[in-house]
């Protein structure tokens, strides 16, 4: 490990430009090791690649069919498309990352925040308000609760303004349980966690 860290992606101080970011959330690092940064201010998602010094619009806007304070982002591998939280028009959207065509809604009426796809072909995506996260088989709406789900609270059975999730190999959910200052742990099908 370096004593010091590189910027890799921003670094021009708060704003606009492409070498620039205002308030980046989530990201991903692919294969490849270049870098997609949820720049929520913006309404945008930014490619940066390795050694980069201005990053590389892929998703933005902030209107119709576009991107609204986004909050993270993943890459479905199936489709080669981004996934993005689209925060402040409360849904998930696919975005091709190759066509450049804006993104197809997924799924609505979510408040959504993190977002993660499990080895088993899942999408996880964490419901702020609901406080809860939320599983779907990739190409289904209908969808099945694996943390959270008892309304906001801090018993084992809770989350309260849930943000970022992981999932492990053997499916279970670990949760930034942000309103609760705690991370915790749902085993695969557990009807409550533990605080990890």
């Amino acid at each position: 490990w370096s004593k010091n860290g590189i910027t890799v992606a921003g670094g021009n101080g708060q704003g606009s430009r492409i070498n620039q970011l205002s308030n980046p959330l989530g990201l991903y690092v692919d294969d490849d090791q270049t870098i997609y940064v949820a720049d929520q201010c913006n309404h945008r998602i930014v490619e940066w690649k390795i050694g980069a010094t201005d990053g590389k619009l892929v998703a933005d806007g902030n209107g119709a069919h576009q991107l609204k304070l986004p909050r993270d982002v993943i890459i479905d591998k199936d489709s080669d498309s981004l996934i993005i939280s689209d925060g402040g028009n409360n849904r998930v959207v696919r975005w091709p990352r190759r066509n450049g065509t804006p993104g197809e809604t997924i799924i609505s009426n979510i408040s959504s925040w993190g977002l993660t796809m499990g080895d088993n072909g899942y999408l996880y995506v964490v419901d702020y308000e609901k406080h809860e996260v939320r599983r779907y088989k990739t190409g289904d709406t209908q969808s099945t609760v694996v943390a959270g789900g008892n309304g906001k609270g801090n018993c084992l059975n809770q989350l309260y303004k849930p943000r970022y999730i992981f999932v492990d190999r053997e499916h279970s959910v670990y949760v930034s349980d942000y309103g609760n200052n705690r991370v915790m742990k749902w085993d695969e099908g557990a009807k409550q966690g533990v605080v990890v």
